[in-house]
């Protein structure tokens, strides 16, 4: 008896944990992200991957970041690379407990679309899946990627469709096993001659089964104290103006003028762009090389030292780097949007119109029109697309006149080469030709 009542409050204590930490979870209805409580949710998030290893596997150090990152004001961190094989029961929770919410890569170094040789095939997919498998249970997942600037040059759009097939396999999947509606996304890279023509493509056609359910973007446009027009923000705003997905900044923060403020967030959640968008990650958590880390976990170490990678120390009680971390903490506290509720917004969403299809234009975007997406396991010989002698983009949305190009993350986040922050040098053009055309 001693026994069944101790087994029987042992499941009544677990079942109010549970019922304790529960968040609600996060769903794409038009052009916004909702909680399940039907709450407008908008993204203050950052780049969390410690290592080229799965960074959701040690849960005292997920704690101890949480607990930092709660602080911080962040409820929304983006992790590339992930074990699907591993535990992340005690990660997921820290994070859920302080209210933060996951975005997650489904690729791999293997197993990302390349845009050179592009395809999707059932491998690829069976990894994808397995991510899937792995994360679905988790009420703090917010979304998934399946793929991070797999265009990343000017002439690589002939990969584009591969994206959206991508996209389409993994949601038949995700519906064909009972999950949730888990929103499927993607995250761009800032390039100009491609940026308004993928975005609308992955969300043009009509067929909700072959579309992404959000379209994200690595942009590292503001710089220092440019402004809403000299950064380039008032031209994103305008491509995404009307755009009937949520629509993100899955990649911000330019280093190249420190310290940094984060200016950019005040335009993001102020009245200029928060009716369009819907937040930003700020790369990234952990300090690396690259200058561009919210907090270290202890000082720089040599390069080949073994108590660290790269010269840096990959775990420990974080510790906020100055004054870049008060700074966004500072923007955040006081960018608190409310959005519009569900109820309200519902009325609204059959009112929204997806985008043409684009066409295809001369030495810029190839794919044209509603070209039919590539079958599973079908190669980018079979299915490659030219431009058009005359092609003319009908999105109505043309390219703006700034970018980033390939990201800070790129080694982290792509497998389509070894490139380290080229992003850091274009940025610093950028601020140069701002101040040219400010003269």
């Amino acid at each position: 008896m001693f026994a069944q009542l101790f087994s029987a409050a042992a499941v009544f204590a677990t079942i109010a944990i549970r019922t304790a930490s529960a968040i609600p979870t996060i769903s794409q209805v038009g052009s916004k992200f909702f909680t399940s409580d039907g709450n407008q949710f908008y993204i203050k998030g950052v780049a969390y991957q410690l290592t080229d290893g799965d960074p959701l596997v040690d849960a005292n150090q997920c704690q101890l970041d949480a607990s930092l990152m709660q602080q911080l004001g962040a409820n929304t961190i983006r992790v590339y690379h992930v074990d699907a094989s591993s535990n992340h029961d005690g990660c997921m929770s820290a994070f859920s407990d302080a209210g933060i919410y996951l975005f997650v890569d489904l690729d791999t170094f293997d197993t990302a679309i390349n845009q050179v040789d592009p395809m999707f095939n059932q491998t690829q997919l069976n990894d994808f899946q397995a991510v899937l498998d792995a994360f679905h249970g988790y009420d703090n997942l917010a979304g998934v990627f399946v793929g991070n600037e797999v265009l990343n040059f000017a002439n690589g759009s002939t990969a584009a469709p591969y994206i959206k097939a991508a996209a389409r396999d993994v949601k038949a999947y995700r519906n064909s096993k009972g999950y949730r509606s888990i929103p499927v996304g993607y995250s761009a890279a800032d390039i100009p001659e491609l940026r308004p023509y993928l975005q609308d493509f992955l969300a043009c056609g009509g067929d909700a089964s072959e579309t992404v359910d959000f379209f994200s973007l690595n942009a590292y446009e503001w710089c220092g104290t440019a402004s809403y027009t000299l950064s380039g923000y008032s031209q994103l705003e305008a491509n995404a103006t009307g755009y009937p997905l949520p629509i993100f900044f899955s990649e911000t923060g330019c280093n190249t003028v420190p310290p940094r403020t984060f200016l950019d967030q005040a335009a993001i959640f102020g009245s200029e762009m928060v009716d369009t968008w819907s937040g930003a990650i700020i790369y990234e958590w952990i300090e690396e090389a690259n200058n561009y880390g919210l907090i270290s976990y202890a000082p720089e170490v040599a390069a080949t030292a073994t108590e660290g990678v790269g010269g840096f120390i990959r775990s420990g009680t974080p510790t906020p780097i100055s004054p870049d971390f008060t700074n966004l903490k500072n923007q955040w506290a006081t960018l608190t949007p409310t959005g519009i509720p569900l109820s309200v917004y519902s009325a609204s969403v059959s009112g929204l119109s997806t985008p043409a299809c684009p066409s295809s234009t001369p030495n810029g975007w190839l794919v044209n029109g509603n070209a039919a997406l590539p079958s599973l396991g079908q190669t980018g010989a079979a299915t490659a697309t030219t431009a058009s002698a005359t092609g003319v983009a009908t999105s109505g949305s043309g390219a703006s006149g700034t970018a980033s190009a390939p990201s800070a993350s790129a080694t982290k986040s792509t497998a389509n080469g070894g490139r380290e922050v080229v992003g850091m040098t274009i940025a610093l053009a950028i601020v140069m030709l701002s101040f040219i055309v400010w003269l």
